[in-house]
């Protein structure tokens, strides 16, 4: 693969200076306030928890060969960048369970494949399971071997076959090897926050493998592991255990209690802050994020974390000069006071990483790419300040019904049909974009807003409480604003807690998305397009931009097992094909963009069409619409 140079970035601490050396080896020690030139001293205790890897296993191989534990090892090779620290790998007889371990502290110890008091249980993991202590003390007659988090895994299996997995709180990708039967079982938890493919090799094989890279080549069909399932070599087959009833997408009928909400977030945001690693935030100056942050800083000074690396937050925030987010998140960050990194981006910048992203995202939808460019590049820095693990954002706007187009949701009905339709989505979106581009670089991304409890929590609140209502002053995701819009102990300033929603890749600046279609239209002409069908029949591309990432993709990724693990269809402002249908005039202007939702976006893009491409274009943005937080909070 043909890498990209990487662009520089800076910190606005040091307005167009590289980031001072020694500053960001303070960081990197103590992560304390740098400034202040405390000396570090190094956790004594061991590590008790995981961190985010890469994991492959290949069982029932034909060849036991050296030349196939070298091949295995090879491919394992290509997860390195998940896990940079060390490399595990397992063999026994036909199986093999391969990993590659990001090591925080204590990195002599804890290194996996993991085993049970015998080694007759092998498992490899990627994630991070939350409610391990309380899973050890239900544990008491098992030896466990290391400090880690997943060694629950294998003695849960013990006394529980393969029927524990919804014990589990957690993200999580795991394959299990029992080698008294030789059977074997993989799972991925609930949202898919941790990526997990399947494969068949031609020798009757099967593979698992965090990213399709590592199996790409040797499989003949592979598949996207579904979230919320397991598969069992016993069974021969995938089975879904995790069940809420918001999978049905029957309608709850739960009152809002907005201190019932606040308080199943607050507890999924602390439960996240169990690290030994230095870590913060990635603040974008919305609702979502901003309300993670909020919720850290609150609680961070009583945690376990602040013990090691302070009590001030840190947050990160990545931009082009002047956008949207940039200015939110400053904001946000004085009032929370914490230690806030800026780093900018040009549009140049981000088309050069093109190749690189779409090669670690492993897919060729637009939003996603368009996302997940910038998160790349920020993740980049923040794991050059000696960070590995941060705090994020997604899963909010699927849940609670978010996205700009859900102002066009006809019945309460069919705007909880579509979060359900969303939240099952996930996996291919959002938890791709956050999870593959910050561990392009090492760093891991912990989502509180996907918490199981909380989850369930939202889910059952009636819907009719989540639909936007102007008339009665319900914006989009009034109900989580609301449950933080405390007048005693103010979480945030008004003005951003009712902040209008504005897409990740729009608010970094409104001409990254413009840069992408200029660059695109260059790259694809029109005859390109015009048999766009025939070069590529299933998902075709629509737009000369999506034409452009598919060709990037396939030179990666040309199976077709591949191009088939990325979801299609019409979309606009990233809604589900369903509801395009809400609003004819959608149909003319399918972009995932939050600016595509006409008349409902403050900087909407402008109803004139390009005569060459057919596509809508706008002119300079308009600002965003000033005072819709004080009409909002006057009516609620």
């Amino acid at each position: 693969m043909a890498t990209a140079t990487p662009p520089a970035l800076y910190i606005t601490n040091s307005p167009k200076i590289p980031f001072p050396q020694p500053l960001l080896l303070k960081i990197c020690h103590s992560f304390l306030d740098s400034r202040l030139g405390r000396s570090y001293s190094p956790p004594l205790r061991r590590r008790d928890v995981a961190a985010m890897c890469g994991i492959l296993a290949v069982l029932g191989c034909v060849d036991h060969s050296q030349a196939k534990r070298s091949r295995i090892i090879e491919l394992s090779r290509r997860l390195r960048h998940r896990g940079p620290d060390w490399s595990g790998l397992h063999c026994h007889g036909d199986c093999y369970l391969a990993h590659q371990r990001l090591a925080i502290v204590d990195p002599a110890s804890g290194d996996q494949p993991l085993y049970n008091e015998d080694k007759t249980v092998v498992v490899t993991v990627n994630g991070e399971i939350y409610n391990h202590k309380e899973l050890r003390e239900t544990l008491k007659g098992h030896q466990f071997r290391t400090g880690s988090d997943c060694e629950v895994i294998t003695h849960l299996y013990e006394e529980h076959g393969e029927e524990f997995v919804d014990m589990l709180d957690g993200m999580f990708s795991f394959v299990l090897l029992d080698t008294k039967d030789n059977s074997f079982m993989a799972a991925r938890d609930a949202i898919g926050i941790t990526p997990l493919y399947m494969g068949w090799g031609p020798d009757g094989s099967i593979w698992f493998a965090s990213e399709m890279k590592a199996l790409s080549d040797d499989c003949e069909r592979f598949i996207t592991f579904p979230p919320g399932h397991l598969y069992s070599s016993k069974q021969g087959g995938l089975r879904r255990w995790y069940n809420p009833q918001w999978f049905s997408e029957k309608i709850p009928s739960t009152p809002y209690d907005p201190i019932v909400l606040r308080r199943a977030f607050e507890k999924a945001v602390l439960k996240r802050l169990m690290t030994d690693v230095p870590f913060g935030v990635l603040l974008s100056g919305g609702l979502d994020s901003s309300l993670v942050a909020a919720v850290a800083c609150r609680y961070l000074a009583t945690s376990e974390a602040a013990r090691q690396w302070g009590s001030q937050l840190h947050t990160f925030c990545v931009g082009l000069e002047g956008s949207p987010d940039l200015k939110a998140a400053r904001e946000v960050a004085d009032y929370l006071g914490t230690h806030h990194h800026e780093f900018h981006f040009t549009v140049q910048e981000g088309i050069d990483a093109l190749e690189e992203v779409i090669y670690h995202i492993e897919t060729y939808d637009v939003t996603s790419i368009r996302a997940s460019t910038p998160m790349f590049l920020m993740s980049r820095k923040i794991k050059s300040l000696g960070v590995k693990m941060v705090l994020s954002g997604e899963g909010s706007d699927e849940i609670f019904g978010g996205y700009l187009y859900f102002h066009k949701a006809p019945s309460k009905e069919e705007f909880h049909q579509e979060t359900c339709q969303k939240i099952k989505a996930l996996h291919l979106y959002d938890c791709l974009r956050a999870n593959k581009s910050t561990s392009a670089w090492g760093v891991e991304a912990r989502v509180p807003f996907l918490d199981k409890d909380f989850i369930k929590t939202a889910m059952d609140i009636d819907p009719e409480w989540k639909m936007i209502r102007p008339d009665l002053g319900r914006i989009e995701k009034w109900v989580l604003r609301k449950a933080f819009d405390d007048e005693e102990k103010p979480y945030l300033p008004k003005h951003i807690l009712y902040r209008q929603k504005e897409q990740f890749s729009d608010g970094v600046g409104y001409s990254w998305i413009d840069g992408l279609k200029d660059h695109a239209n260059k790259q694809v002409s029109d005859s390109m397009m015009m048999n766009a069908g025939f070069i590529y029949p299933e998902n075709t591309p629509t737009t000369k931009e999506g034409y452009y990432y598919r060709t990037i993709f396939e030179k990666f990724f040309p199976k077709n097992s591949a191009r088939s693990t990325v979801p299609g269809g019409p979309s606009v402002a990233c809604s589900t094909a369903k509801a395009v249908e809400w609003d004819a005039e959608w149909s003319k202007n399918p972009d995932p963009s939050g600016r595509a939702a006409l008349g409902i976006h403050a900087a909407a893009y402008e109803e004139s069409k390009d005569v060459k491409t057919g596509s809508l274009v706008s002119d300079s943005p308009q600002k965003l619409v000033e005072g819709v937080a004080g009409k909002v909070v006057g009516v609620v």
